[in-house]
């Protein structure tokens, strides 16, 4: 990791404060939470944020987890992808689908409302626009606030992207690099 980790005998009251939350919230405080705690508002408005998206929002489980792949898969941010793969799997995403866009291939989904989601993100964060007839399909699925939430999820994980590739988060010690074009922090020729 590029930044050093703040040591908990070092850390200022209101990093112990927030450190303690998301520790009692997430079991732990790994991955970016390492990097967020160096400022620790927004550090406190990142956990909740994702708290909210990850755990709360009106998109059915399998489909936040998706969201979370689909921007780690954009933005190659591995941590996330190890971290988050086997939970979309298990939630009911086919593991074909899930190996397909590990390999920036198109995926096939068993649920049109999947298909559609996944366009829906895709779209958006390939053209930075969405047409009109994916946004329709995909609000018929999740109505406005289902694609207020994708949004939402989808700038959230991508921040979380980012700041893991940015402060090169390491990857988690069991588990091998997912993407077959990126090792380290660098893309390389697969």
């Amino acid at each position: 990791m590029r930044l050093p980790v703040v040591n908990p005998d070092e850390m200022t009251p209101r990093q112990r404060e927030v450190a303690e939350r998301i520790a009692g919230r997430r079991g732990a405080v790994r991955g970016p939470f390492r990097v967020w705690l160096q400022s620790p508002e927004l550090c406190d408005r990142v956990e909740s944020l994702g708290a909210f998206l990850r755990f709360e929002s009106s998109l059915p489980l399998r489909l936040r987890e998706l969201s979370l792949l689909i921007a780690a898969r954009h933005f190659d941010a591995q941590y996330s992808w190890n971290a988050h793969w086997e939970k979309a799997v298990a939630e009911g995403i086919p593991l074909e689908a899930v190996e397909a866009i590990a390999n920036r291939e198109r995926p096939v989904f068993d649920r049109d409302e999947d298909a559609a989601f996944y366009a829906f993100c895709t779209e958006l964060l390939e053209n930075h626009f969405v047409g009109t007839e994916t946004f329709e399909t995909a609000r018929k699925h999740f109505g406005d606030e289902g694609l207020v939430d994708t949004v939402g999820s989808l700038g959230n994980f991508s921040m979380l992207a980012m700041c893991l590739n940015a402060f090169e988060v390491d990857l988690q010690a069991d588990r091998e690099p997912p993407f077959p074009d990126v090792r380290g922090y660098a893309r390389v020729e697969s």
